[in-house]
């Protein structure tokens, strides 16, 4: 499985399904259902979508609902369980682990079986505008781990080379994705960036 590429971040609020359906249609590489009032039928729902799109959907936070839609797998962060345990619950799926500007904790997640680690916010977010900044030469200094790196926070497409360029293999996006007036085209940009 190919951790590489645009990684989409649903956004909270209506029209989810058709605005996930576009992101997929423009070649997301992995999917991410972030929503802390997670709804069973939402999560049921996106994980159709992505199956019929070839497309891994990781549910954040949520082991328990991860395994109970199907999902590829899931991601935590520092408080959303322990690492290990979701390893051995989660089987064969793809683990993921956020760890801020911490490369230690990005240590340790490996350790613990994470498949990739994700540092940031790496540019000020307008999702978590209070998140504490990951700088690039992280992820020139987490290249060691020999683990895909993906990058969250404020990342557009006019900042993401530079993204790319430090190390990340991928790029996680909420607001530059899910706010573009054309979802779809926006989603192959981002795909033109790793070609």
């Amino acid at each position: 499985m190919k951790l590489r590429g645009l990684y989409a971040i649903t956004p909270e609020g209506p029209g989810l399904i058709e605005k996930v359906r576009a992101a997929l249609e423009g070649g997301v590489s992995l999917l991410q259902y972030r929503n802390k009032a997670a709804r069973l039928s939402e999560a049921q729902a996106l994980a159709a979508l992505a199956r019929r799109y070839h497309v891994p959907l990781i549910v954040n936070d949520d082991v328990d609902l991860a395994l109970e839609i199907g999902a590829q797998g899931v991601h935590l962060g520092r408080d959303d369980g322990d690492l290990a345990i979701a390893r051995r619950k989660m089987k064969g799926k793809i683990l993921g682990a956020s760890c801020y500007d911490d490369l230690e904790a990005a240590r340790a997640a490996v350790q613990a079986g994470a498949d990739y680690v994700a540092f940031g916010s790496v540019f000020a977010s307008p999702t978590k505008p209070g998140a504490v900044r990951a700088p690039l030469g992280l992820f020139e200094e987490a290249k060691s781990l020999k683990v895909p790196l993906a990058a969250i926070g404020g990342i557009t497409l006019e900042n993401a080379p530079a993204v790319i360029a430090a190390g990340a293999g991928l790029l996680a996006v909420v607001s530059d994705l899910f706010d573009a007036t054309d979802i779809r085209r926006r989603a192959l940009q981002y795909g033109k960036l790793f070609q």
